[in-house]
């Protein structure tokens, strides 16, 4: 089954065209007019969800976040960012969610667990292997039915809704697809620790196609250890907690976790980060939205071979150093070197919130082909003792917020060296270079701003 068929444009990235519908799997989705980046008023809509929703609406005056791109089911579509509203983009490849759809069909699942009149009962084949009252209880008996020692995977498929107290834990063995058609509403137990409804530590090739979580969990989605891990389409409507976290900080964490596939993300409410890695080699990332987490809405830690498509974050990190992307220790570096595209990134939209992009502790390899950033309460682009980093390779915008930066600390970490910043409108802020770093390159600047850099390092083009 495909992804999206037609995906919707994004907001126009410099005169903010509308939308068009992007078409999906089951579906219409509606992309939402763009926000105008000169000093235009950017239409109203409700907040963005996964399944392309209107931008955010901007007062006067004000840049708006322009809407989503239009997204098939499991499949993102990549909107286009043209300089005057830009056409729509192709429709995006079937992700895991694509092939495990929530129509109702349960055939070719080896266990399904289902609610009716608060009784959760699960079967595998014509076996009842758990009825009660218990969500979690449910899920968890569904995936111990699974055959043991397996060395291919087996497949869960959850239909309804219900709770599971954030004191618990669904552990996820290896070679399964648990499928959730449904929301985990998480309550309050006084939990502690990595508890997380959907977990797994020390685990292999494991798929959550769909699955919505709310409410209050410590973590949504927790993975430890777990290599060849696809998420589908995810979507985090919290009040507390960390949204996804995947690392390697087990029995050895000079062992990086392996090949992590997300497709689509939206995740807003956490009272840490939207979704972070540390220790992995090799993630690829259709899409993260995110909205009003608490930290970052995107952050890589010690992650290596990385492909990002899009993260788009509002209010991401308020009042905070956290940013809508943010990369940091050691993120991006093989031995002594940081090779170039370890990790890549088709754009970074930010609206409000901490930070735009940040750069930090002795990270880098990392190229931002598309920058569109406003009214960040802290920097709107820090790089701080990173190394080989281009931003905006193609275009970029930047306007008010914070200072735009290429900056180290002098008591840690290597001086920031061979960084090209260019490409960028910068407007209602500047750009400076402090203290001065090794081969840093600032070219290709309109707009007007104020840029106070080391010799050497200004240059009107690019080339």
């Amino acid at each position: 089954m495909s992804g999206g068929a037609n995906g919707g444009a994004a907001g126009g990235f410099v005169s903010g065209g509308s939308g068009a519908a992007g078409q999906g799997v089951g579906g219409t989705s509606s992309g939402g007019s763009g926000g105008a980046l000169n000093g235009g008023t950017g239409p109203g809509g409700t907040k963005g969800v996964p399944e392309g929703g209107g931008g955010s609406a901007a007062a006067s005056g004000a840049p708006g976040l322009g809407g989503a791109a239009g997204m098939g089911t499991g499949g993102t579509s990549s909107g286009g960012r043209a300089p005057s509203g830009g056409a729509g983009g192709s429709g995006g490849t079937g992700g895991v969610g694509s092939s495990y759809p929530c129509d109702g069909d349960a055939s070719g699942y080896e266990a399904v667990v289902r609610s009716s009149g608060g009784t959760w009962t699960a079967q595998r084949g014509g076996n009842t292997v758990y009825s009660g009252s218990s969500m979690a209880a449910a899920m968890q008996a569904a995936i111990d039915s699974l055959t043991p020692g397996r060395t291919k995977k087996e497949r869960v498929l959850v239909e309804g809704s219900g709770s599971i107290p954030n004191d618990t834990r669904v552990d996820v063995a290896s070679y399964t697809v648990l499928n959730v058609c449904g929301t985990i509403d998480v309550t309050d137990a006084s939990g502690s620790g990595d508890r997380a409804p959907i977990y797994a530590r020390g685990r292999t090739d494991i798929e959550i196609p769909n699955v919505t979580i709310t409410g209050v969990p410590l973590y949504g989605m927790f993975f430890r250890d777990v290599s060849n891990l696809h998420l589908g389409r995810i979507e985090l409507r919290l009040n507390a907690g960390l949204g996804i976290r995947i690392d390697n900080h087990g029995a050895n964490r000079n062992n990086k976790v392996r090949n992590i596939r997300i497709d689509d993300v939206y995740v807003e409410g956490t009272s840490d980060q939207g979704v972070e890695t540390y220790g992995v080699d090799g993630l690829t990332v259709g899409r993260v939205v995110a909205r009003d987490t608490g930290y970052s809405g995107l952050l890589l830690n010690d992650t290596i071979n990385a492909t990002v498509e899009s993260v788009e974050a509002d209010n991401a990190g308020a009042g905070t150093g956290y940013a809508a992307f943010r990369i940091a220790n050691g993120a991006g570096r093989v031995g002594n070197e940081w090779p170039a595209d370890s990790i890549r990134v088709g754009q970074v939209v930010a609206r409000g919130g901490g930070r735009g992009i940040f750069c930090v502790s002795d990270s880098g390899g990392l190229t931002i082909e598309r920058v569109d950033l406003a009214d960040t309460g802290n920097n709107s682009i820090l790089l701080e003792n990173c190394h080989n980093v281009r931003i905006a390779t193609l275009e970029g915008r930047v306007s008010g917020g914070g200072q735009v930066r290429i900056a180290q600390r002098t008591d840690e970490h290597t001086p920031s060296s061979d960084i090209v910043l260019q490409n960028l409108e910068v407007t209602g802020t500047t750009v400076q270079e402090s203290p001065c770093g090794q081969n840093i390159v600032i070219c290709n600047i309109t707009g007007g701003a104020s840029v106070n850099a080391c010799s050497g390092t200004l240059r009107p083009t690019c080339t």
